[in-house]
């Protein structure tokens, strides 16, 4: 019997177009870097404030993104959207509410702050600039998508959750997205990460006044009956080609290193004979 295919959801089809808007964003800003790098201008920053127009749109669908995200929406994930009321759905047996560990939660957030200490120190000691901290703020966005829609280390490696929806830290994605920008004096950066904190904050307290609303088991809203969006369906499928194309992959991966090498053995050969034609060249002009 053929499985029945899981057809993408509203919101499914909203990560994917953010995931190619945010992936395109990118690879522009990419491109103007090095190619502002190319012609050793006056600095990226300066480059960027060129073009107020362009900084500006960009600067509000990020804050558009945010501002959804404080009030009930059907056009967001029931992951950001449990700390509402309106998607409570409450279980008939009252039971203590379970959530993720809080020292799950903390090994996260000490892993971020590291990781973005590490990132300050190169800038203020000057070994990358305010434009590699503006990609690397973009590279993260583009890795929250694909968090969300293919494979997340937080979820696999940190938390345990069994998918977004019941995320205990899903809406700390903006706060951590924007981190880099704090490092750069600019109304458009601090206001970003100055929104996307507040946001945070407000999702911490939810936790701690109605952490009914955060729990599966207290929360039926949460629960795989009551699902709409289905992410988790793209990251099992994914994980299906993967493993029924395992044995292709390797064996295609296989060829193509085996290729590889017997080029540079090639090359490596090449380079000795011709060496010891030169050698027998000169030995003959003695």
């Amino acid at each position: 019997m053929n499985k029945k295919r899981t057809k993408i959801s509203k919101i499914s089809k909203m990560h994917f177009l953010k995931l190619l808007f945010r992936s395109s964003l990118f690879l522009l800003v990419f491109v103007l870097y090095i190619m502002n790098r190319g012609q050793n201008s006056e600095g990226f920053i300066p480059f960027i404030s060129r073009y107020p127009l362009f900084t500006f749109i960009i600067w509000l669908v990020f804050v558009i993104e945010m501002l959804i995200r404080f009030f009930p929406s059907k056009v967001e994930s029931l992951g950001c959207q449990k700390q509402f009321d309106t998607f409570f759905k409450q279980r008939k047996k009252s039971a203590k509410p379970k959530i993720q560990s809080r020292k799950r939660t903390f090994f996260v957030a000490v892993f971020w702050i590291l990781l973005n200490s590490i990132i300050a120190i190169l800038y203020y000691n000057e070994i990358i600039d305010a434009g590699i901290l503006i990609l690397i703020s973009l590279f993260y966005s583009v890795s929250d998508m694909i968090c969300i829609l293919f494979f997340c280390p937080f979820q696999t490696w940190f938390m345990k959750n069994k998918c977004c929806t019941s995320c205990r830290i899903y809406n700390w994605d903006f706060a951590m997205m924007f981190t880099p920008l704090i490092f750069i004096k600019s109304f458009y950066t601090w206001s970003l990460f100055a929104i996307a904190f507040i946001l945070f904050l407000r999702w911490e307290v939810s936790i701690r006044r109605y952490p009914e609303r955060f729990a599966e088991n207290t929360n039926a809203a949460l629960s795989c009956g009551c699902c709409e969006e289905k992410l988790c369906h793209h990251k099992g499928q994914l994980r299906g080609f993967l493993e029924k194309n395992k044995n292709h992959l390797q064996l295609k991966g296989s060829v193509v290193l085996n290729s590889s090498t017997q080029n540079i053995k090639e090359i490596k050969h090449s380079i000795q004979n011709k060496g010891q034609y030169n050698l027998h060249r000169k030995n003959e002009i003695k």
